[in-house]
């Protein structure tokens, strides 16, 4: 593939991007550079290994959610810094 000002400029006015001269030669040479990477890739022998979509085998390891009906009221209140009854005090955040 080419990789000419004409490119360059089609792809910054896709992204709305405002690019200096040496900014599109710089990009250019970044462009440049990831295709001949991806050309490297491709010579790499893939016959025969799975498709994958991750490197990893590992699979999610969320748990398992569980309601509890517990009662630790009390013990949540010792941790609030000021408390009125059976709630948490704060700061006013709304004037009358």
């Amino acid at each position: 593939m080419k990789i000419d000002d004409k490119l360059i400029d089609y792809l910054a006015d896709l992204s709305r991007l405002e690019l200096s001269d040496e900014e599109k030669a710089a990009r250019a040479e970044d462009l440049r550079d990831i295709l001949t990477y991806m050309e490297k890739l491709n010579e790499v022998d893939t016959e025969g290994l799975p498709e994958m979509t991750h490197p990893f085998e590992k699979v999610n390891t969320f748990r398992a959610d569980e309601v509890l009906n517990s009662d630790n009221h009390e013990k949540l209140l010792e941790n609030a810094p000021e408390k009125r009854g059976d709630y948490f005090k704060v700061p006013r955040t709304v004037d009358e």
